[in-house]
């Protein structure tokens, strides 16, 4: 039974994590927060929220997608976006919250960051039951909690970014007209 299931849930996770829009997000458990208290998804709700799992050092598709972050939260922060990272830790020596928040800092990064230990939350959102996933995954969450993009990982294209940023801007638009 157990094997069964697990083939019919792999079987049903797309690579691209379509089946995920229009989802509600999961909360999340994370730890250690840098440039912010800690935040809950609940207590985000009326803002848009672009999640981002990254690690440092070596990961060239973190470091080469850290200037859009950079610029998406620059840009719209005060139009109610929150860009969080997720640091999920990949390097073979102990993690280190001090050594975090040096690459976030290297990175640009002044939006809230958090540690995923143990990859819980990166696991539960993304990895279990999907084929071949990158780790470097994003979420757009509308103002509702809801899953509204995901770009599987690896760095930004140009078209990502603008992608991103467009459906940013449609979200910040679409709830104003609403509210």
């Amino acid at each position: 039974m157990g094997f069964l299931y697990a083939v019919t849930v792999y079987a049903q996770a797309d690579p691209n994590g379509k089946e995920l829009i229009g989802q509600p997000a999961q909360e999340w458990k994370v730890t250690h927060w840098l440039n912010s208290s800690p935040l809950t998804l609940g207590s985000l709700r009326g803002k848009v929220v672009l999640v981002r799992w990254w690690t440092a050092p070596g990961c060239s598709f973190c470091a080469a997608s850290a200037p859009t972050l950079a610029k998406l939260d620059r840009f719209y922060r005060d139009k109610e976006l929150v860009v969080i990272g997720f640091y999920h830790h990949k390097n073979s020596s102990p993690l280190n919250p001090v050594e975090v928040e040096a690459a976030a800092r290297q990175f640009g990064f002044h939006f809230p960051v958090a540690i995923d230990p143990e990859w819980v939350t990166l696991k539960r959102w993304w990895l279990d039951g999907r084929p071949s996933a990158w780790t470097s995954v994003s979420f757009l969450i509308d103002q509702h909690g809801i899953i509204r993009y995901v770009h599987p990982g690896g760095s930004y294209s140009e078209k990502d970014a603008q992608e991103i940023e467009s459906m940013i801007r449609g979200l910040l638009e679409g709830y104003s007209d609403e509210g």
